[in-house]
């Protein structure tokens, strides 16, 4: 593989939902282009992109992958990416560095889920040239004309369909050109043929209102469609460069890429009218003073490389996928990470295809590739010059919501396992983990079901540790409602030196998180260094509460009589004084269970807003604010236990049909309801029996 310039680079992200064939489009393109020599349905897992044992398993994409094409003297990096929205965080990386987007649509199913994702987060959000390209048109249940339909209606007046396919019998036996009123049929793919008469007037239409759209690109051209002149073909090319990197056009082809129709045309397609990442001409960074400058995106500009990805390999070691920001990254050259302020050696640079490495002496701005080894680099980094120390802006990764408490079968696997999910948390920023002082747990957090199944997979298959699950113990809190008091009185002797410990402590009510010590000790009843024994013991009391074990808050426990031995008194017979205290007045203090509330902002479509709702509703939830956002989502915002929101992330995306967010913090606490606090109590108690 020939370097390639700047201007020579299109780095495209492919989007869609799961099972448009995104991966099949891609890999169409490399074995029309003679780069492979077979390809074939992805759910057998070997094909070329989803070479991984997990996505063979699921036989769908879970990564992103790179697959560069060579195609007319240029170079064209496909960035496949899952459709699935557990793997939203692998789709964001590809967004991050794809400088146009390839929105693959099921010809059969038509728009769906991941389809707005992508329209939403490509073309709406980034504002990134689109293409559609609808895939499939060989199943007899495809239907071309109601999705272009339904795109059009959908995402408006700049979609517009660039061919149509030719059907008899059921069967597309062939294309038309819209652009070029010219027919191909897939028997005869060199000789062009007149429109069919069926499908003309049709043809007419769309042409129509493609060179309306042409026009406005450019003066001189809307100078001409006004005179009522025809377009030539250099006309024709210059308003559909203007008009589908402005956004003001957004193409849709149509083929299959099973029968590899439709392949050439896309391909022709990406390299003539989407942008080479050259055309940005500047792209904003950090300097060392954190003031935002303008780089220029060229070989003549100082080197920079943003990391977008990282992969922990057994054998290899840790490969870190970058692109090229500006300058040329070499081989044998020494950089600085700018995060980590540490150098680095680049010994190797890789350019990826798949599971394969290909080693190159260089890459130049605008290119994807990797380099292997770095000693401090992770995700987002900002590899560069010392004479000119820049940062690019983080990924900004989706909030893992549905959590697991997790733990490993076998006492000898914690090692495994935290060195299991330290190593994927490198390479998944959608993956968190807490380890909760509170309820000794260790919890992992991940977007869905299917990401949690995938790491656990991983843990078992790569890491060699068998896990098991369960749900977050969520942290209730107990306080008192009333006023109590007792004495607490500590005496021990087993011969010579004894124990003696004696104190009365009043309990109550306050508005304090933490408890609030206070004495009220006259005449030396209690000698002062005896003070913080107590208080100390009744805080480690604090930490499990009289009903349910929860740790006890908005109390104020005051020291106010006792009395101590001149020879048996010491430090730890007063705080054993003071947790006999604690036991005998917190049962009579009016104990109160309190339950968390988060405080949750739900976007979703309008059409799911009563569903959305009755369901808060019926989670004990209370509406606090709705409006609709920039996307024209609905966006409801409320206030709900936390307690009934821990499997939200898989309801929601049922009661939305994967097109609903979320958002979840907890906001405060406020008394459980009768109900609520028996079952919880209930459970306490049958789980310390």
């Amino acid at each position: 593989m020939r370097d390639y310039l700047a201007n020579e680079v299109r780095n495209v992200v492919v989007l869609g939902h799961s099972g448009a064939g995104k991966s099949s489009v891609i890999e169409a393109c490399m074995y029309f282009n003679k780069q492979i020599d077979k390809f074939g349905p992805a759910s057998d897992g070997t094909t070329y992109l989803n070479f991984d044992p997990e996505e063979g398993k699921r036989g769908l994409s879970v990564y992103t992958h790179l697959a560069p094409v060579e195609w007319k003297n240029k170079k064209i990096n496909f960035i496949d990416t899952p459709g699935y929205m557990d793997y939203e965080g692998e789709e964001v990386t590809g967004l991050t560095i794809g400088d146009n987007a390839l929105i693959v649509v099921n010809g059969k199913e038509g728009i769906e889920a991941g389809t707005e994702r992508a329209w939403k987060e490509a073309a709406s959000k980034r504002k990134l040239p689109t293409i559609f390209f609808i895939n499939k048109m060989d199943d007899e249940h495809a239907h071309f004309e109601q999705v272009v339909a339904d795109l059009r209606d959908k995402f408006g007046k700049s979609v517009f369909p660039f061919e149509m396919p030719i059907i008899e019998n059921g069967k597309p036996v062939g294309s038309v050109n819209i652009l070029r009123k010219k027919a191909w049929y897939y028997n005869d793919r060199t000789n062009a043929k007149e429109v069919p008469a069926e499908l003309a007037d049709q043809v007419e239409e769309y042409y129509a209102e493609i060179g309306e759209a042409i026009a406005m690109a450019d003066d001189e051209l809307m100078e001409k469609f006004f005179e009522g002149e025809a377009f030539d073909e250099h006309e024709l090319a210059k308003g559909l460069r203007i008009g589908v990197r402005s956004g003001d056009i957004r193409p849709i082809f149509c083929g299959s890429a099973a029968q590899q129709t439709g392949i050439e045309r896309l391909m022709d397609l990406i390299t003539e009218y989407f942008p080479s990442y050259a055309e940005k001409g500047r792209v904003k960074a950090l300097n060392a003073k954190d003031e935002t400058i303008d780089m220029e995106t060229n070989e003549n500009e100082a080197m920079s490389a943003f990391i977008f990805k990282t992969v922990v390999d057994p054998f290899v070691g840790k490969i870190s996928y970058l692109k090229v920001m500006s300058g040329v990254l070499n081989s044998d050259s020494q950089v600085y990470n700018a995060n980590k302020d540490a150098n680095e050696k680049i010994s190797q640079i890789y350019v990826l295809s798949g599971k394969f490495q290909i080693g190159v002496g260089k890459l130049f701005t605008g290119d994807v590739g990797a380099v292997v080894k770095l000693q401090n680099t992770d995700t987002n980094d900002t590899l560069c010059t010392k004479n000119r120390v820049v940062r690019y802006p983080a990924i900004d990764y989706p909030e893992p919501m549905l959590g697991y408490a997790i733990r490993p079968k076998t006492k000898a696997d914690e090692d495994k396992l935290s060195v299991g999910i330290r190593n994927m948390m490198q390479e998944d920023g959608t993956i968190r983990l807490e380890n909760n002082a509170e309820t000794h747990e260790q919890v992992l957090y991940g977007l869905g079901d299917q990401q949690i199944d995938l790491i656990l997979s991983k843990l078992k298959s790569k890491y060699k540790v068998e896990v098991e699950t369960s749900t977050p113990t969520v942290q209730y809190r107990e306080t008192i409602r009333g006023k109590a008091e007792a004495q607490g009185k500590y005496k021990k002797q087993n011969g010579g030196a004894g124990q003696y410990g004696d104190v009365w402590v009043r309990f109550e009510p306050c508005d304090s998180e933490e408890m609030e010590f206070a004495e009220e000790v006259f005449g030396g009843a209690v000698p002062k260094q005896y003070f913080p024994p107590v208080e100390q013991g009744l805080r480690d009391c604090m930490e499990k509460g009289p009903l349910a074990g929860f740790k006890v808050v908005g109390v104020k426990a005051t020291l106010y009589d006792g009395s101590y031995h001149p020879v048996d008194s010491k430090e730890v017979a007063f705080k054993e004084a003071a947790r006999l205290a604690y036991n005998a007045a917190m049962p009579n203090a009016k104990p109160a269970l309190l339950e968390p509330i988060g405080k949750v902002t739900v976007n979703a479509p309008e059409e799911y807003t009563g569903t959305l709702m009755g369901d808060i509703t019926k989670r004990r939830g209370m509406i606090m604010d709705m409006g609709m956002n920039d996307e024209g989502e609905q966006v409801i915002k409320a206030e709900v236990p936390m307690a009934e929101m821990q499997t939200y992330a898989n309801e929601l995306r049922a009661m939305t049909q994967g097109r609903g967010r979320y958002v979840l913090a907890f906001d405060r606490y406020e008394p459980a309801p009768k109900d609520v606090a028996d079952k919880v109590i209930a459970a306490a108690k049958a789980k310390a029996e």
